[in-house]
This record gives C-alpha cells, structure tokens and sequence, in this order.
C-alpha cells in the first residue's frame, strides 16, 4: 500500500519554499523565510469516534521585520471524506488552544476521484446569524490543468505534475515532461531521486505507454537524453523489485483471507459468495482489521456494516 502521507510529506519537507512559491507565492512578500522550523508530529483524538488523527506537517515562522511567529499547517487528503472541512477546523482550534499563535491552514487533495471542486470553508449559521466562518487554502490537484505548470523550473511542479489533471492519452507526454523538467533543475542525487520517486509511484506506466516514452526519449537532446535515462533506468530496476516484493504481498494476502474467510464461515455458519468479494477487494491492513473485529460480530449484518464502513 502507498503510504500517501508520508510521500506527501517528504516531498513539501524537503521542498518547503518551492511549495509556498508555487501555489501561494503572496506569504514569501512577509514570512522570514530563514526562520522556519518543522514542529513535532501531532496526534489528536477524536473524542466523538475514539480515532486517531495525526497532523501531517506543521511549520513555525516569522513575520519579516518583526518577532512574532505563525504557524503553516498543511494536511495531504489523499481520499474523499464527507465533512472534511469540520475536520479541519478542530485542527485549527486544538492548534490555537496549544500554541496561541496565527494559524494560515493549507490542504492538497490528491485522489484521482471524484472531480467536484472541494470545499475549502467551515460555517456554523443560525437563521439569525452567522456564528462561524472558518477559511483554509484548498488546492486540489485533479482540477488543476498539468500544462499550466510546465513552464515553471519548480521541483515541486515537476513532481506534482504526475497528479493532476490530464487525459488518459496524455499519460506518456506528461511523464515525459515531468523527466525533462527534472533534468533541467539540476538538484543533487537526494532529491533527484526524491522527486523521481514520487512520478514513478504516481504515474506508472504500462508496458505499451513504456515503449512510447522510450521512443519519445530517443528523440529527445543528448543531454537531456543521458539524465533521463538514469533516471529510467533505476526506475526499472526499482519495478523488478516492486514486482518481486508485491508477489510475496500478495501470497502473504491470500493467506490471510482465506484464514479470515474461514473464520467467518464458522461463526455464522456460511457466508455469500458477494461477501466473500468484498473481502477479497480489502487491503493486507484491512484483512488484519477484521480478523480482529470478528470476535465483535454478533451477526452477518454486523459484518456487512464492517465492510460498508471501510469504503
């Protein structure tokens, strides 16, 4: 499974300044920019579901010219999730309860689906009065047009590239150009590979696409064509790899299903052949979820609305 917060993560980390320059180009005109500092990981509870939420990055800055600092809190949504934006304001509110400084709030939304535009504000109305009106930056990468960026020497366009808006036909174009940008920033092996890491988890080709980009780079510069193909080729090696480590995966997943089936088969007695589908369809960390959830079950139904609830 792709651990989409981390990879999110690492990349605005690594690449702190070149995101703000990129989509919010209006804080560099009154931030310190030599003032940041990455906060520690924070984790809240949710009171009301008992779950555990997890702060994705949190940076402490200066106001330029003067002592007083702020904070930057980014959140990576990588899945649709109904009333997100509530969410976001019990982390502005527990934030502001700790740390008694200005918050600017800032949220990519990076699935594929749906398309909608995402909301990007938390209101509490009475028909009387509006008692709250809550705002945070939403950039949400499937609505943004890939070749609007292309002409921006910006390691993060080049990475982000890979999850915005493009045709299915464009597939190849859009790697290729994500390469070619790559290239040109001439960043050190760390963070070329960071960035080459993250096009290739997101924009993976298949076999026909492949022999398209390889015939599309041998028409590219020289010099263009030799930093590419480095690039290509770790990513090659990388793919036999994955190819290897997701046949173990999923040897190791098949096990535990039909163990996990097995049980559930004993408990109620037998179970449908759709039910049997939809656990096929669960991840490894799901299966592992509800082997532990079984002993729980009192009945199919419970079962169903275990599965209903994991979508």
């Amino acid at each position: 499974m792709i651990d989409h917060d981390r990879l999110f993560k690492e990349l605005i980390q690594t690449f702190f300044w070149e995101f703000i320059e990129l989509f919010l180009p209006e804080v560099l005109d009154y931030v310190n920019k030599d003032s940041l500092i990455f906060l520690p990981e924070e984790i809240f509870t949710d009171v009301t579901s008992g779950d555990k939420r997890k702060i994705d990055l949190l940076a402490q800055v200066k106001f330029r010219k003067q002592d007083t600092y702020f904070l930057i809190h980014l959140e990576n949504q990588a899945y649709n999730q109904k009333e997100f934006e509530r969410r976001m304001f019990h982390y502005f509110a527990r934030l502001d309860a700790k740390y008694l400084l200005p918050i600017f709030p800032i949220v990519i939304f990076s699935y594929d689906e749906p398309k909608r535009p995402e909301k990007s504000q938390y209101t509490v109305n009475f028909p009387n009065r509006k008692i709250l009106e809550f705002n945070y930056i939403a950039i949400q990468l499937n609505n943004l047009n890939w070749r609007n960026f292309l002409n921006q020497p910006n390691p993060v366009a080049a990475a982000l590239m890979a999850k915005m808006d493009f045709k299915p036909e464009e597939r190849v174009r859009v790697k290729l150009e994500c390469l070619r940008m790559l290239v040109t920033l001439q960043l050190n092996p760390a963070k070329m590979e960071l960035i080459s890491g993250f096009i290739d988890t997101y924009l993976r080709l298949n076999a026909t696409e492949e022999q398209a980009l390889d015939t599309e780079l041998k028409q590219a510069n020289l010099v263009e064509e030799e930093g590419i193909m480095e690039i290509v080729t770790s990513w090659m090696e990388k793919g036999i790899e994955r190819g290897i480590e997701r046949g173990i995966e999923r040897g190791i997943e098949q096990g535990e299903q039909k163990i996990v089936k097995r049980q559930l088969k004993r408990r109620f007695n037998n179970i449908d052949s759709s039910l049997e589908s939809r656990i096929d369809s669960l991840s490894v960390e799901q299966i592992e979820n509800l082997a532990d959830a079984i002993f729980d079950f009192q009945s199919v139904e419970d079962l169903i609305n275990w599965l209903d609830q994991q979508n």
